[in-house]
């Protein structure tokens, strides 16, 4: 199991995130923390896995927190879930160590997908030696095509060459659109869409409108 401290002064929004996280297989929540003065003594005491941190505290800076973590050389993973959106924030964020940074607000497809690729990583990290192809899927390269990769239990080799062919041509498709073109509902859509995220061959960004922002999918195209 993967330990996890959350990090929120706002008493409901922390409660929705222990929530979430106690859905995800693999991770339980140990502690709760409303200051970052509280989340670095838990740090100390509990020892967490991962953390989940806002950046807006009542005392410190999330992004102060994250610092200091790293400056006591802590291997402590850390996922920014902030309604922050600035790129200073954001740059801080990816240049202290931070593995993931998720805007509010969110829906719970959303936080599991990146924990479930912090898992991955964390695995690929075990102590030991690595490979180039292990190292290249942790940065981010995509230099090269994507090899494919074996679907999740549940989902179908035929359906996810369909998925991808709706993304070809440089389509940019939500799980919404995607799951009407092919007959097949958001989620299942949007299962597929995540898995061909986390794998390389597809990029998603966030549209922000006048709701909640929406997942816009993309095929990868090979350099």
């Amino acid at each position: 199991m993967i330990s996890v401290l959350v990090v929120d002064d706002d008493f409901m929004v922390a409660s929705i995130h222990q929530r979430f996280v106690a859905q995800t297989d693999g991770f339980e929540v140990v502690g709760t923390a409303r200051t970052g003065a509280e989340a670095l003594a838990f740090v100390d005491q509990l020892h967490p896995d991962l953390v989940l941190l806002d950046v807006h505290l009542p005392d410190i800076s999330g992004l102060e927190v994250l610092a200091r973590i790293r400056a006591d050389g802590r291997k402590t993973g850390v996922v920014m879930v902030t309604a922050e959106r600035e790129a200073d924030a954001v740059r801080t964020a990816l240049l202290g160590g931070a593995m993931q940074y998720l805007v509010k607000p969110f829906d719970y497809e959303d936080l599991a997908a990146r924990l479930t690729q912090v898992a991955a990583a964390m695995r690929d990290l075990a102590p030991g030696t690595t490979d180039q192809d292990t190292i290249d899927r942790l940065f981010g390269t995509t230099s090269q095509a994507p090899r494919p990769t074996s679907l999740p239990k549940g989902l179908s080799t035929e359906t996810g060459r369909l998925v991808l062919q709706a993304l070809s041509g440089g389509a940019e498709l939500s799980a919404a659109e995607a799951g009407e073109t092919l007959g097949l509902s958001r989620v299942t859509a949007r299962r597929y869409l995540e898995h061909y995220v986390t794998t390389g061959e597809a990029r998603v960004r966030l549209q922000y409108g006048a709701g909640r922002p929406e997942r816009r999918y993309r095929k990868v195209t090979p350099a």
